[in-house]
C-alpha cells in the first residue's frame, strides 16, 4: 500500500491526466477498502462475548476476603497478534485515509460485544441463582449471597452481597417467639419469591458492566487514536449502559409504585442497590472521564432516584407507625402487636445501611438533593435521630391502642409485652448503640416504663388481697403468725405448738363465724376468677413470663400463708376443707399456670 500510494502521489504531481494515475488511485482505494474490511473481519473474528464466569472471576478477585494471583485482570478475548494487526491497520488508515470509517466499524462491533457479554451474564445469573428456600419475606431473608454454579467456590465478592435482611437476623425468631403471628398488611406484604436474587443479580451486572467497560478502555487504547478515544468509548458503552441502567430504573420505579400503595418495605430492595451504586460510583466516574455529560449522569441520576424513593418510603413509614389507626387487629391475649414487631425488624436493616439511610434522609430534607458526606459519625447521628423519632411515634401509638382494652390489666400486659419486646429487640439487633447516640437514656427509659406497667398490672391482685390483708382485725395473733411465716417449717410448728392454747379458740358468735367463712369464700372465688382470666393472657418472652409469675407469688403467697395459718388455729367451722381448700402450694401452682392458655 505504501508503494501504491507513492506511485499515486508521483502521477498526481507529474502527470495528473495519465491513465496510470487512475489505475494507481483505483488500486489504492481497493487496497484501502481491503484493509478496512480486514479490520472489520479481525474485529468480528475475535469479538466473542466474554464468558460470564470470567467476569465473575474478575469481580471475585478484587474481594479482599478472597485474594487471588491467578486471575487475569484483562477480559480481552483478542489474541495479541490480532491486536497488533488491528493497531497497525488503524494507524495506517488514520494516516493515509481521508475518512475515519474504521472508527465507526470499531465502536459498532465492540458495542455489540459489550452488550452481548452483559446479556449472557444476566442469563447466567438468572439460570444459576440458588433457589430461595421457605416463604420469602424481605424481613426474614438470609443475607448470604446465592451460590452460583460454575462460579469459583468462595468467590462471591464481599461488596456484592446485597443484604435484604441482615445476616443472623432475629426477625424470624421474634415473629415466632414474641409476635402474635398475624400479618400487618401495610408493613409486611407478600413479596415475590425471586426478589432478592433479582436484586443480587442486578448488583453483579452493575459490577460486571464496570469491569467490561474498563477492559474495553484498555483494548481501545492501542487501536483508536487518542483524540478519538473518548467519543468512541462513549458510543461503545452507550447500549450496554442504557440496558443496565434501565434495569435499575425498573427497580426504582417498582419501589416507587409500592410506596404509593403504602408498601414501605419496598425500600428494603432499594437499600442494597443504592449502597452498591454509591460505593462503585468513584470507579464509574473515573472510567467515564471524557465521555458526554449524558453518559456520565446516568449513574448519579439513578442513585438520586433511588434515594428519593427511599426518602419517601422512610417518611411514610414514620407516618404509619405514628398514625396507624387499626384497632380491629388488637391481640386478644395482650401479646406483641404486629406493628411493633414489624417496625423493629424494619429498623434493624438500617445497621447495614447507615450511609445509605442518611443519604435518603438528606434527600428528603433537601427535597431530592442529596448532599453527600463521608462523615460516618454525622451519618450515624442522623439515622439515630430518625430511629428515635420512630420509636417515639410507636410508643404514642401503643399507648393509644392499649386504651381500647376493656380490661385495664390486659392493657397493662399489652404495654408490658410491647415495651419489653422493643427493649430486647434494640439489644438483640445492636440497635441500642445506634439509638443512644441521640437518646443516651433510651434503655433506662424503657426499663422504667416496663416497671410502671408491672406496677399497673399488680393492681389486678387488689381484690384478692383485700380478703386476706385484714387491717381491721386485732393484730396480736396475726403479727405472731407473720413472724412465724419468716421461719423454717420446723421452727414455725414449734411456735404454733407453744402458743396453740393461746391461738386456738372457738368462735362462738355466729355472725363472726359467717364473716370468716365469707372471707375464705371471697378469696377462693376471686382467685379462681383471676386465674381463669389471666391464664388467657399471653407473655411470650420466657424470662419475662417467669419473672412476672415470681412477682405474683411474692405478692400473694406469703400473705395468704399468714392468713391461712391464722385461721387454721381458729375453730370457725366443722368443715374447714370447704373454706380452706387452697393450700399455699396450690396457690403457687395455679400462678405457675398464669399466661398459659393451654393450662
Amino acid at each position: 500500500m505504501q508503494q501504491i500510494e507513492d506511485a499515486k502521489n508521483f502521477f498526481e504531481e507529474h502527470n495528473p491526466s495519465s491513465p496510470e494515475l487512475a489505475k494507481a488511485t483505483l488500486l489504492f482505494n481497493t487496497g484501502k477498502d481491503s484493509l478496512q474490511n480486514e479490520f472489520r473481519v479481525l474485529l468480528s473474528r475475535h469479538g466473542q462475548p466474554v464468558p460470564p464466569t470470567m467476569v465473575l472471576e474478575l469481580i471475585a478477585a478484587e474481594d479482599e476476603d478472597f485474594p487471588s494471583d491467578n486471575v487475569s485482570l484483562s477480559l480481552s478475548q483478542m489474541p495479541e497478534s490480532a491486536m497488533e494487526d488491528l493497531t497497525e491497520i488503524a494507524k495506517w488508515l488514520k494516516d493515509h485515509s481521508k475518512t475515519l470509517d474504521f472508527i465507526d466499524i470499531y465502536h459498532a462491533t465492540r458495542s455489540i460485544v459489550l452488550k452481548k457479554s452483559l446479556e449472557l451474564m444476566k442469563e447466567h445469573l438468572r439460570r444459576n441463582a440458588a433457589p430461595s428456600s421457605g416463604n420469602f419475606s424481605p424481613m426474614v431473608t438470609a443475607g448470604k449471597a446465592h451460590k452460583l454454579k460454575d462460579t469459583p467456590r468462595g468467590r462471591t465478592g464481599s461488596n456484592l452481597r446485597p443484604v435484604v435482611a441482615r445476616k443472623g437476623s432475629s426477625a424470624s425468631q421474634s415473629s415466632k417467639g414474641e409476635a402474635s403471628g398475624r400479618k400487618y398488611n401495610t408493613l409486611a406484604p407478600d413479596f415475590n419469591v425471586d426478589l432478592d436474587s433479582e436484586i443480587e443479580n442486578y448488583l453483579y451486572c452493575v459490577s460486571g458492566l464496570l469491569k467490561l467497560m474498563q477492559s474495553e478502555a484498555l483494548i481501545m487504547t492501542g487501536i483508536i487514536p487518542g483524540e478519538h478515544q473518548r467519543k468512541t468509548f462513549d458510543k461503545i458503552t452507550e447500549k450496554a449502559m442504557t440496558m443496565i441502567f434501565q434495569d435499575g430504573e425498573a427497580i426504582s420505579s417498582a419501589a416507587k409504585r409500592a410506596v404509593l400503595k403504602h408498601d414501605y418495605t419496598a425500600v428494603l430492595t432499594v437499600f442494597p442497590v443504592a449502597k452498591h451504586l454509591s460505593q462503585i460510583r468513584p470507579e464509574f466516574e473515573e472510567t467515564l472521564q471524557g465521555t458526554t455529560p449524558t453518559t456520565r449522569s446516568k449513574l448519579p441520576t439513578l442513585i438520586a432516584s433511588l434515594e428519593t424513593t427511599g426518602a419517601k418510603a422512610l417518611e411514610e413509614f414514620f407516618d404509619v407507625v405514628k398514625n396507624d389507626p387499626d384497632k380491629s387487629n388488637m391481640p386478644r391475649d395482650g401479646t406483641v402487636h404486629e406493628l411493633t414487631s414489624n417496625a423493629l425488624t424494619f429498623l434493624e436493616h438500617f445497621l447495614d445501611y447507615i450511609d445509605t439511610t442518611a443519604a435518603m434522609l438528606t434527600a428528603h430534607r433537601d427535597q431530592g438533593y442529596s448532599a453527600k458526606t463521608t462523615d460516618v459519625e454525622a451519618n450515624k447521628r442522623q439515622v439515630s435521630n430518625y430511629v428515635a423519632k420512630v420509636l417515639g411515634a410507636l410508643s404514642l401509638n401503643l399507648d393509644q391502642k392499649a386504651k381500647t382494652y376493656s380490661d385495664q390489666y390486659l392493657g397493662a400486659i399489652f404495654l408490658l409485652n410491647n415495651y419489653h419486646f422493643i427493649l430486647k429487640s434494640l439489644e438483640r439487633y445492636d440497635l441500642t448503640k445506634l439509638v443512644i447516640i441521640s437518646t443516651p437514656d433510651i434503655e433506662s427509659h424503657y426499663a422504667e416504663i416496663i416497671k410502671e406497667q408491672k406496677r399497673e398490672y399488680s393492681k389486678s391482685w387488689n381484690k384478692v388481697l383485700s380478703h386476706i390483708l385484714e387491717t381491721n382485725k386485732p393484730m396480736s395473733s396475726q403479727r405472731m403468725a407473720l413472724e412465724a411465716a419468716k421461719l423454717k417449717d420446723k421452727e414455725r410448728q414449734q411456735i404454733k405448738d407453744k402458743f396453740k392454747e393461746q391461738f386456738t379458740y372457738k368462735v362462738k358468735d355466729k355472725k363472726e363465724r359467717q364473716q370468716i367463712k365469707d372471707i375464705f369464700k371471697g378469696f377462693n372465688q376471686d382467685f379462681e376468677e383471676l386465674y381463669k382470666t389471666q391464664k388467657s393472657y399471653a407473655i411470650p418472652h420466657a424470662e419475662l413470663r417467669a419473672a412476672l409469675r415470681k412477682e405474683n407469688k411474692d405478692l400473694i403467697v406469703q400473705p395468704y400463708q399468714v392468713f391461712r395459718d391464722k385461721y387454721m388455729l381458729i375453730n370457725f367451722t366443722k368443715n374447714p376443707n370447704k373454706y380452706m381448700k387452697l393450700t399455699t402450694e396450690m396457690v403457687a401452682a395455679y400462678i405457675d399456670r398464669f399466661f398459659d392458655i393451654t393450662a
